[in-house]
Formats: structure tokens, sequence, C-alpha cells
């Protein structure tokens, strides 16, 4: 790379710390490997900088966010902070950074090892060989839409009340990374809306096909979120790109991941216009576990390969750390999430030295 890239470390809360020290190994060894010339810093967000400076994204760590070319998050929130207001939950720092940064395209990747067939709650034959790549708008609908809030009815009935709402330029912007992404793909997108019922997705589904007209190679479907969560689970091979709003997405994504065996194996990028991204594994903060040696990092570790390939080109030290990820398994070494008789029960650390020395 011909100048210094800058990659920024949130580890979070929870397990975060945990993972994010073993994928931060892997960085590192990455760096010096390929010669990529990186440098990393570390700041706050969520439960952690609550601890630090009583809001959950402080100024100074979204200073050195708009400054970095990539961003590795570990996880946010806890128990610990349930009882705060809403307003300064660890979780807005999550939704904070993702919109002051305009993340708007969500990347998550659902690929089931061959390692790991066993290890899904479906059967070998329906998963086998699982490739799918969900693309969730992740700055616009009924997470952000305003207004919202709790009041007192006229019958003095509280009440709550969210805002679903969409631009057209949101959507033409999360379908074209939908599209393009197909493009590098198989050429299939399906896009995810309640046209049914919904308004808003009546008008996310004819801008899909307006911008479908500029990608005459890839071939547009359209599916109704309830049919769409029904068939993941019968028939997943059939999805090439899943495209989908904020919500709808949120959910599709964690369904998608448990098709794989474990959400602990899988990453995900957030992209803004220019590829600047931040980069975590899909799984939560799993605060019930932190501490405790036995989380599994190569979510994360794969979320530093993504990083690598979509942030900052460097796509043969992405593809020599996925392969260091494929070898480990090889090995039949697995943390709790993966275990299964006859493989050999590693820890969070042991999982990442393995991977290092994978690679």
């Amino acid at each position: 790379m011909s100048e210094a890239k800058t990659v920024l470390i949130l580890p979070g809360d929870g397990i975060g710390p945990e993972i994010v020290s073993e994928a931060e190994k892997v960085l590192r060894l990455a760096n010096d490997k390929f010669q990529l010339g990186l440098e990393l810093e570390h700041a706050l967000i969520g439960g952690a900088a609550i601890d630090a400076h009583g809001v959950p994204y402080p100024d100074e760590t979204h200073a050195k966010a708009e400054q970095a070319d990539a961003i590795l998050l570990g996880a946010v929130g806890g128990p610990k902070w349930d009882e705060l207001d809403t307003a300064i939950r660890p979780e807005k720092g999550l939704l904070a950074i993702r919109s002051r940064l305009e993340l708007f395209g969500n990347l998550r990747p659902a690929i089931l090892y061959p390692q790991l067939a066993d290890a899904s709650s479906l059967k070998p034959e329906i998963v086998a060989g699982l490739d799918i790549l969900i693309v969730r708008e992740l700055t616009g609908g009924i997470y952000f839409g305003q207004p919202r809030g709790v009041h007192n009815n006229e019958q003095g009935e509280r009440e709550g009340f969210n805002t679903y709402r969409y631009a057209e330029s949101e959507i033409l912007r999360i379908g074209r990374l939908a599209f393009e992404s197909a493009m590098k793909r198989n050429k299939r997108v399906c896009s995810v809306d309640k046209a049914n019922v919904l308004e808003v997705t009546v008008l996310w589904r004819e801008v899909m096909e307006e911008l479908a007209k500029e990608y005459p190679e890839v071939e547009l479907s359209h599916m109704y979120v309830d049919n769409a969560a029904m068939q993941l689970v019968r028939e997943p091979k059939q999805f090439d790109v899943i495209v989908t709003g904020n919500m709808f997405g949120d959910i599709l994504s964690d369904e998608a991941a448990m098709l794989t065996g474990s959400i602990g194996m899988l990453p995900s990028a957030s992209l803004d216009k220019n590829s600047k991204g931040l980069y975590e594994p899909c799984h939560g903060s799993a605060p019930d576990i932190a501490g405790q040696g036995i989380a599994n990092p190569l979510a994360t570790i794969l979320s530093v390969a993504m990083l690598l390939r979509y942030s900052l080109g460097a796509g043969e030290a992405a593809a020599a750390i996925e392969q260091a990820v494929s070898q480990v398994l090889d090995q039949n070494l697995r943390t709790a999430d993966i275990f299964s008789e006859g493989m050999q029960r590693v820890s969070t650390a042991d999982m990442g030295k393995a991977v290092v020395a994978a690679l």
C-alpha cells in the first residue's frame, strides 16, 4: 500500500475484548506478513465508554473513527447497563457510529464451512455448501424514523409508536450495493419486503424494479418477509443475495446465521459510499460467558478478513486469513459453540493462537 492506513479497534463490552484481542493478533501478523503498513489505534464504545465518559459514543471515539480507514468492533451491551435511560444505553453507541459515519450498507455472509455441516440444526443435505449474502439497509427504516416515542393517548393510556420511513435515494443506495455484490457472485438478488401490507415497502419494490434495468445480467425476485423466513429454513440454498430493510434484515440475518451451526462463525461489514467500513462479528456481547475464555473468536477474525478485502484492498491477506481459519477447522479444533463429539475443545485464546500459527 502506498500510504499508511489506520485501523481503529473498538473492543466494546462482554466478550468483545476477548475476541478482539485474538483478532488483533491475526491482523498484526497479516500486517507484517503482507507489509500492509497499517497503524492500529484503540478507543471506547458502548458500556465501556459509559463507564469511562458517561456516554456510549464519546467525541474522542468519533474523531478517531472519522480519521480511520476501517474500524474493527467487538460487541456492545450487557445487563450492567440495562437500567440506564434508553438514550444512553450501550446500543445507542452502535447506532450512533453507524449513523454519524453514514454506514448504510450491512453485508452479512452466511457461509457454511464444510467441516461444520454437522453443527447446523438442519440436515447436512439442506445446508451443505451454503453461501448466502444478506445486504441490510442500516441507517434508515423503523429504527431511525421520526416521530417515535411513548406517550399518553387521549384515553390516558400509554402508547408506543415508531415510524417506518424510507426515501427513494436510500432504497437506491442499498439496492445498488446488492446488485453490485450479486455481479461478483451468482447474479441473483431477492428483495424482501412486506408490500402487501406496508406502503413504504411498495415503494421499496418499485425502486428495486427500476434499478434492475441497470443490471440486465442480474435476476431480480421479490419475496414477502414472512415467506422469506420460512424459505431460509426450508430451502436456504435457493438464495444468492438477499436485500432488505433495516428491521427485516436484522431478523433474517440472525436466522441465516444459525443455518451455519453457530452465529459465532459469521463476520459482517457495514460500509459507507466510499467502502470505508465498520467490521464486527454478527453475534452480540454474550455477557453470560464473558471472562470465561470460551467465546468463539473466528467471526471476529473473519471480520478482519472482510476489513482487509473491502476497505483496504488487501485481498491476498484476506484470503490467507480465511484459509487459516479453514485449516484450523481441519485440525478439528472447536470452541464450545461449534464443538461436537470427536473434536478437540479449545479456549478463545487457543483458537486465536491456532489461527496465528496457520497464518
